[in-house]
């Protein structure tokens, strides 16, 4: 009888390390990405530009109102925002150049980067754009 009760002991002990070592289940939220905006120049210039800050619940409601969802801002280079959007695919970044006349073109490169991976760059003389699928 002590040999069995030794066995179930020792039994127990093995079930209770299983359960007390089984990972927990969580019920959380999915998390909503990080989509960041990222702006530099061969020239530290100042350049405007314009950006979806928030995300629209619909195209119809872009269309409608587009500046409730966009910012547009002069910025000086380099220039990042951070934002989060449940669809990442309405990220977009346009930048122009901010009158310079007579100064060498600022090669302006933006990035649009989803939860720390580049989706999307863009290089150009004078205004870079960046955009994701739903444009």
């Amino acid at each position: 009888m002590r040999n069995v009760k030794a066995k179930i002991g020792a039994a127990a002990a093995v079930a209770l390390a299983v359960v007390a070592s089984a990972p927990a289940t969580s019920h959380a939220e999915p998390t909503v990405p990080n989509v960041k905006y990222v702006l530099t120049s061969d020239t530290g210039v100042t350049m405007e530009v314009t950006y979806l800050a928030v995300q629209p619940p619909s195209m119809e409601a872009y269309n409608a109102d587009p500046y409730a969802f966009l910012k547009k801002e002069e910025v000086a280079t380099p220039w990042e925002f951070s934002t989060t959007l449940q669809d990442p695919q309405w990220a977009f970044l346009q930048t122009g150049r901010a009158g310079h006349g007579g100064q060498a073109s600022p090669r302006p490169h933006c990035e649009i980067a989803v939860d720390g991976q580049v989706a999307v760059s863009d290089t150009q003389d004078s205004a870079a754009f960046c955009r994701l699928s739903r444009w």
